[in-house]
């Protein structure tokens, strides 16, 4: 445990007080800390980090609810007890009531319950301190998450903008295609035919109903199923088809990928 969270202040305007409270307390391994006033307990406080305070109630000049009163100000967390008479309760209710006051304790105490009471004290502000910490961790998780929804929100954007970008195009592309006046297909690497336009049902007389997505094999006619298992890429080639000659022409498109489409064009000779 650090030691700041085992410091305690004692604070009595009666040196004999302090001296016993001191011999008492010392073998619990608390690190002590002492003022005669509430004045000088409280420029002990500005300077060092206190867990518990234990402070008597009849002092000249400040009493000690009085001096509570501030110290709550300088180290809001700090548990703090005072010793009392019964006589002096009345005088204290106020500061128990704004929570100045942990805990009052009577004169004469009884050195078991007073260890007690204050290793029980020092249980609690360091329970406290410790969801203290841990509201904080998740207070700064919280936000670094919304700073992380944030950038994911923005990634998401800007993707979409790129995929309604590149839908865009796509459509472009298609509608050349499709304005093409001779034929196109695309073939992927597994048979099927992926692309088609209309000039090439119309030119090779095909069923419009059985072509895309269909195995080439299938639905072309065979003269340009063998051009298409035989002609390199990036050659051209003279195909008749049905009595008419086309000039065949492949080459990949999608460079790079696994999947890469052959791209097929036929130009009337």
């Amino acid at each position: 445990m650090e030691e700041n969270l085992r410091t305690i202040l004692l604070v009595d305007d009666e040196e004999n007080i302090i001296k016993s409270l001191k011999r008492l307390l010392r073998r619990d391994g608390y690190k002590i800390l002492t003022a005669n006033s509430g004045q000088e307990g409280l420029e002990i406080l500005k300077n060092n980090d206190v867990a518990v305070i234990l402070s008597d109630q009849r002092m000249p000049h400040m009493s000690g609810t009085e001096f509570l009163k501030e110290a709550k100000e300088i180290c809001p967390n700090s548990i703090r007890i005072v010793l009392s008479g019964y006589s002096e309760l009345e005088s204290i209710t106020s500061a128990i009531n704004e929570g100045a006051i942990y805990k009052f304790l009577t004169k004469p105490w009884d050195d078991h319950l007073l260890r007690e009471h204050i290793r029980k004290a020092f249980e609690y502000f360091e329970l406290e301190k410790s969801n203290h910490d841990l509201s904080e961790k998740l207070q700064n998780a919280n936000k670094e998450l919304q700073q992380q929804n944030k950038k994911l929100e923005s990634l998401l954007e800007e993707r979409e903008v790129l995929i309604s970008s590149r839908t865009k195009m796509l459509q472009s592309i298609h509608e050349i295609i499709e304005a093409l006046p001779i034929p196109v297909l695309a073939v992927e690497t597994n048979g099927c035919i992926s692309l088609h336009n209309q000039a090439l049902i119309t030119e090779l007389e095909i069923p419009v109903h059985a072509v895309l997505g269909q195995n080439y094999h299938e639905v072309l006619p065979a003269e340009l199923v063998k051009s298409i298992e035989t002609v390199a890429i990036n050659n051209t080639n003279l195909i008749t088809i049905r009595n008419r000659t086309f000039k065949y022409y492949v080459r990949n498109v999608n460079q790079g990928s696994n999947n890469q489409s052959r791209l097929i064009t036929l130009t009337p000779e």
